[in-house]
């Protein structure tokens, strides 16, 4: 029984210091971050302590300011303002899409849901430069709406997998008893579907608002004039190969433009682990 007693603490001994030694080793990045963020420039790239020796907040200051003579408030709008509306769009179109494939009946539908989840496995480089024709002659580069329009038109296809899964997994009397007392399928959608859908709706928020709130490719490639220049970009324009680049201030930036993901996660975290579990075993 001690034998025994003595493996099993030993093991437990082991797991706990394994996770240690994971913990830091996935925390260290982390806590260079924060920690760089109160060093002085030149002491970030050169210097190789992990906590700054002598602490200063002039690298929030020079964030605040922000760069090309835009204010980091002016850079967080046009970022709130693309997540924002990239949510709303999203899962607008992609609650509409997957109610049609999963409590719908009509012709080809399965066609048509193979096909969706096909361009899945399309790179998004691949379509790129075909894009990018497409907006120009439309007179839309160097504005928001390449970056919002497939949103509303349900062109991401594993929100709509996503929403699907969980639709499935909603009992069809529903909708048969909605029928009998005399409602169509708008008010099925809008009044028994959707509210019995909000986790995987909040989970398809988060997904969205955090993907949206980090993009770098889009933004870089449609957006010209810095007054509309998402936080992600304007990170970028305190790096200069061919002058001097602000590190401090970069790094300040990152930090203050990931305090609304880390909010938004918090405070959504309970729905978005529900609403995974339940799209992932429903179908």
């Amino acid at each position: 029984m001690t034998t025994s007693t003595g493996r099993r603490r030993g093991s437990l001994l082991l797991w706990h210091l394994t996770a240690l030694v994971l913990l830091a080793l996935v925390s260290y990045p982390v806590i260079w971050t924060v920690g760089s963020s109160f060093k002085p420039s030149d002491r970030i790239v050169g210097a190789l302590d992990l906590l700054p020796t002598s602490p200063t907040l002039a690298n929030y200051r020079r964030a605040f300011e922000g760069a090309a003579g835009v204010s980091l408030l002016r850079f967080s709008l046009n970022s709130v303002l693309v997540a924002v509306l990239s949510v709303i769009g999203t899962v607008g179109s992609s609650s509409l899409a997957a109610y049609a494939f999963a409590r719908l009946r009509f012709r080809g539908r399965n066609l048509l849901f193979t096909m969706m989840i096909s361009t899945l496995l399309l790179p998004f480089h691949v379509m790129i430069i075909p894009q990018y024709i497409v907006f120009n002659q439309l007179g839309w580069v160097d504005s928001y709406l390449p970056l919002l329009v497939g949103k509303f038109l349900a062109t991401d296809a594993f929100f709509v997998f996503l929403i699907v899964q969980f639709m499935r997994g909603l009992p069809p009397e529903l909708d048969e008893a909605a029928e009998i007392d005399g409602c169509g399928h708008w008010r099925i959608y809008a009044n028994i579907v959707l509210p019995l859908s909000r986790p995987a709706l909040i989970t398809a928020s988060i997904f969205s608002f955090i993907w949206t709130w980090n993009d770098f490719l889009g933004p870089l490639i449609y957006l010209n004039t810095p007054e509309k220049y998402t936080l992600p970009l304007a990170l970028r324009m305190f790096i200069d190969q061919t002058s001097v680049s602000d590190y401090g201030a970069m790094v300040a930036m990152s930090m203050l433009a990931l305090l609304p993901v880390i909010l938004f996660f918090l405070a959504f975290q309970r729905y978005l682990v529900s609403g995974v579990a339940t799209s992932g075993l429903k179908g």
